[in-house]
């Protein structure tokens, strides 16, 4: 019985010990802390994470800005979206609609914004707010070669044939009166129109204006530009949670140069 105690004893001695050998091999030793790579890594895992489909509103029949290739969408404000969508963490997904359906749409909630090659106008902000610009535009005016308008001052008296809802909509109503503007669904048909004799002269940007006069021969641009202008995009009223989001992408993506690189590859710096 002794020698079964004595046997006992032993072992538990034993087990006591490689415990405290253990415990020493571990003692002092802790878990590494998080390094400075670390907490980068998870804060851009989680800022990228992804947040669902985001829904851009356009009118893609205005080149170089939005137009399509076959199926798919191409464009300056087709890249900056997608690249405003890649930088919050969101999936673009584009709805292509009437110019003038698209302020519409955003504040109905079909859409969460419109871009367009869109102007800030007084009457534009009563409907939606605006992003801070991103790109300046220039209207310009179209004409058959030879026309006897040679400035924006002989529009005057003129037919002119606008984009419906576009900034030349607006601005040439409001200097050459409704019953003088003949407002089309898609620029190409107002060029078509000019073509045919039916209006006098087309205002539109001044980059789909060098597109279609490079289709079009017999089609010149005046010298004196009519209006310059900067683009914005279009949120609804109210929706300052998403245009915060807008804007500071915006702004990651101006001071980086993507912004300034997308243009290039579409408007020469002639």
């Amino acid at each position: 019985m002794k020698k079964i105690l004595s046997l006992i004893l032993v072992l538990s001695l034993c087990v006591f010990a490689f415990a405290a050998c253990a415990d020493k091999k571990d003692e002092g030793k802790t878990e590494a802390p998080a390094t400075e790579n670390d907490v980068v890594s998870e804060d851009k895992d989680t800022a990228k994470e992804d947040k669902g489909v985001i829904k851009m509103a356009t009118n893609a029949a205005f080149p170089p800005y939005e137009y399509k290739e076959g199926d798919k969408f191409a464009g300056i404000d087709v890249e900056i979206a997608q690249a405003i969508a890649d930088e919050l963490g969101y999936e673009l997904e584009i709805v292509d609609m009437e110019f003038d359906s698209i302020i519409t749409s955003v504040n109905a909630g079909e859409t969460d914004f419109g871009m367009a090659g869109m102007t800030v106008t007084e009457e534009r902000l009563h409907e939606v707010d605006f992003s801070e610009s991103y790109a300046t535009g220039v209207q310009s005016v179209i004409v058959p070669e030879g026309s006897d308008i040679k400035t924006v001052d002989d529009l005057a008296g003129k037919k002119i044939g606008v984009q419906l809802g576009t900034t030349g909509d607006i601005y040439s109503c409001d200097d050459f009166g409704e019953d003088m503007v003949t407002k089309y669904s898609k620029g190409a048909d107002a060029v078509l129109a000019l073509k045919g004799g039916d209006v006098d002269a087309v205002i539109i940007d001044n980059e789909p204006a060098k597109a279609f006069c490079n289709e079009n021969a017999g089609l010149v641009i005046l010298d004196t530009d009519y209006a310059v202008e900067d683009y914005a995009i279009a949120v609804r009223k109210g929706n300052t949670e998403l245009l915060d989001e807008i804007n500071g992408a915006l702004e990651t993506l101006t001071e980086n140069g993507t912004i300034a690189k997308i243009v290039r590859k579409y408007i020469s710096a002639e």
